[in-house]
């Protein structure tokens, strides 16, 4: 049985998950809408990764005789400067993301709610593989700069991501 204090913080980490990947499905509309196939496609992915870790918590919270609450999901930008500043504040959430990963954790320390302290184990090592795969693709944009034939080898190297089993 969860703790008044955790369920109500698990189901606020739901509607994040939620907001994550509506964020990433608006991104990929632009990557799109710019002509970046391949970006749209990672993006893509990317919402549909979030909304497995919206589906795991949410299992989670039935499991453990809880409730999940929805709450309204704020609308996500849609328009970017570029590449660039798409996958910047790809970084930029995925930190937020940890952050309140964190802040969960800690909850769960403090109620002594090992259970979730369990489930959250797997939410913090995935966080950092998030970070480091933003940073990573931040880095390669910034070293290309707006060279175009750059632009399209990174964007061919996007496209070719494909569903992780373990996501």
């Amino acid at each position: 049985m969860l703790n008044e204090r955790m369920e109500a913080a698990l189901n606020d980490q739901i509607n994040k998950e939620f907001y994550s990947a509506y964020l990433y499905l608006a991104m990929a509309a632009y990557a799109a809408r710019e002509g970046f196939a391949g970006a749209a496609n990672w993006l893509k992915l990317q919402h549909d990764e979030e909304m497995m870790h919206m589906q795991k918590f949410f299992d989670y919270v039935v499991a453990q005789g809880g409730t999940v609450r929805f709450s309204a999901v704020e609308e996500p930008r849609g328009d970017y400067d570029s590449l660039l500043d798409v996958f910047t504040r790809v970084l930029e959430h995925e930190q937020f993301v940890t952050a309140s990963i964190h802040a969960l954790t800690a909850l769960s320390l403090e109620l002594k709610d090992f259970a979730t302290n369990a489930l959250l184990q797997w939410f913090i090592t995935e966080q950092v593989e998030e970070e480091d795969t933003a940073g990573d693709l931040v880095q390669k944009f910034k070293m290309m700069g707006s060279d175009g034939r750059g632009l399209l080898m990174i964007d061919a190297q996007l496209g070719g991501r494909t569903v992780s089993a373990d996501a």
